[in-house]
């Protein structure tokens, strides 16, 4: 079956529109590149298990209307339940549109905030999807920290999704200055009935000697649509500390690129995600080695039930001369139901000596051992299940590096559990 395209002409005329500012050049230059190459299709091997037709559908309808956007009255009521339940600086975009409100309560010295409309970065050939982000932003948040902070940075991403087709761009820019430790926290949330794709794009630099620790939490509406991208740059013997949880949304699609181009860089990066039915979640993420010794390691986990579909593919690249290079992944998944499918594949180049790389896989369902042993001491299937889906989901849930948002943290992945053994239990009760 042949994939919907992208309508590059009403994208255009929608782009036409636009306010006249700093970003007109690189929305030009995104849309000629767009044109050019399109949108991945599935006969592309990143993507040949996540069928892009979805938001593609979505955003020909939306570019059709004159790509209208969502009203402007922000959802308070959702920001405020978010930005309470974490103690952090917040800065908000809603609906596609970055809250001077909350750039206004930003009063650390140390914390430089901008806009890309006044001081747009250059331009660069991407990934598609970031052409189609810098093709529509409407503005950029650009972030600098420049001494240590006590409390985590939090951007939150918010869109209602109204009667009709809408579509929202968000773009941050994070700088963390060398010997600086930060801590920042990107959270995505939405609600509405209405067909809804967001696009993110999100690049960190971490300086020289830098200490960071990033959480990423995707708790989307499961009718709606995001993709986004993270790229990565770690300087001279500097750390970083990443989690992701996925929790929501009906097509997600993250990719992470990270660059290792300085000695002594440290990262690690852990990831869950929970999918119950209908859902589609795809991770891939890529580390390029390119000077060693300098280390990465990687662990994501999945619970997946009912009719679901998940992908991991991470991929680890160790350069001609990167030698001293420590790489690590691995990929642990747990089944709950016949009907969801797990495509994982985790991959390893090496092109140096002396490296130290590891990388595996697992794909299982509840050990009926381990099931029997709670149910013979008085539980119920139910509540077996929920004891061993929690215990796998512990530990990267208990690894999360920003301390302050652990509790916010526990509290979705529990409740979105207990939605996950429902549906299992449901289903039992059908067959």
């Amino acid at each position: 079956m042949k994939q919907a395209s992208l309508s590059i002409e009403s994208l255009r005329e929608v782009v036409r529109r636009l306010p006249d500012n700093g970003l007109t050049s690189s929305r030009e230059a995104a849309i000629a590149h767009l044109g050019e190459h399109g949108l991945p299709t599935l006969r592309d091997e990143d993507w040949k298990y996540t069928d892009l037709s979805p938001l593609i559908e979505i955003s020909n309808r939306w570019l059709t209307a004159g790509g209208r956007q969502q009203p402007s009255e922000l959802p308070r009521e959702r920001i405020a339940d978010i930005t309470s339940s974490i103690d952090a600086i917040w800065l908000v975009i809603a609906n596609g549109t970055i809250d001077a409100r909350s750039i206004a309560t930003v009063t650390h010295k140390g914390i430089e905030i901008s806009r890309f409309s006044d001081a747009p970065p250059p331009f660069a050939v991407s990934r598609p999807l970031a052409d189609l982000n810098a093709a529509l932003l409407q503005d950029g948040l650009r972030i600098r920290v420049n001494v240590s902070i006590e409390k985590p940075v939090g951007i939150l991403i918010v869109d209602r999704a109204g009667e009709s087709a809408a579509v929202t761009q968000s773009c941050v820019e994070i700088q963390v200055a060398s010997g600086v430790s930060a801590e920042f926290i990107e959270y995505h949330a939405s609600d509405g009935d209405g067909d809804h794709y967001a696009n993110s794009v999100l690049s960190i630099g971490v300086g020289d000697g830098a200490d960071a620790k990033h959480v990423r939490i995707q708790n989307r509406s499961l009718r709606h649509v995001q993709t986004g991208q993270t790229s990565i740059a770690l300087g001279r013997d500097s750390r970083l500390r990443i989690a992701s949880y996925d929790l929501g949304g009906r097509l997600i699609r993250n990719d992470i690129d990270i660059d290792l181009s300085e000695p002594g860089a440290d990262v690690g990066f852990d990831g869950l995600y929970l999918a119950g039915d209908g859902q589609h979640i795809d991770n891939h993420t890529r580390v390029d080695h390119r000077v060693g010794p300098a280390t990465s390691s990687q662990e994501y986990r999945g619970i997946l039930n009912g009719n679901c579909r998940c992908v991991w593919n991470g991929k680890a690249i160790v350069h001609q001369g990167a030698d001293g290079t420590d790489a690590s992944q691995a990929n642990h998944n747990l089944l709950l139901s016949d009907k969801a499918e797990i495509d994982t594949k985790p991959e390893l180049e090496i092109y140096a000596d002396e490296v130290k790389c590891s990388h595996g896989t697992t794909v299982g369902q509840i050990d009926k051992n381990a099931l029997f042993y709670l149910r013979a001491r008085g539980l119920d299937k139910r509540h077996a299940t929920q004891v061993l889906t929690h215990a796998f989901a512990a530990d990267i849930v208990l690894r999360v590096p920003v301390t302050g948002v652990k509790d916010a943290v526990t509290a979705i992945v529990e409740s979105r559990l207990a939605e996950l053994i429902e549906e299992d239990a449901a289903a039992d009760l059908l067959s």
